[in-house]
């Protein structure tokens, strides 16, 4: 958005929907590099769509903030409730007993 402040022009301005664009050619008007034009038809001005899309992209920003922030604190609230294995819990950790057709017997020596 320059507002008319400089030389620059809005892209907007040239290619909002419905515009006509019409080139001046031979203008004393024209500085240097640029060309001067006429913009007719548009169904919107272009300082109104510029502000609209800046307003929507405000409104994603802080949309996306606050969201990053919920993701954030949803994160660090599972990871506090983490259970090491045997670890701090009051019921203990046992490990999963395998089945297996060998059974092991004690082994009683003499001596």
């Amino acid at each position: 958005m320059t507002f008319n402040t400089s030389l620059h022009r809005s892209w907007w301005m040239e290619n909002g929907p419905g515009c006509l664009v019409t080139p001046i050619m031979n203008s004393d008007l024209a500085i240097e590099d640029h060309h001067v034009i006429t913009v007719t038809g548009c169904l919107l001005d272009y300082q109104y769509i510029e502000v609209v899309s800046s307003a929507m992209q405000i409104f994603l920003a802080l949309f996306g903030f606050v969201y990053a922030c919920y993701v954030s604190k949803v994160f660090m609230e599972e990871e506090d409730s983490f259970d090491f294995i045997g670890g701090f819990d009051s019921y203990g950790y046992q490990a999963p007993q395998k089945m297996s057709h060998l059974q092991l017997q004690p082994l009683y020596t003499s001596g």
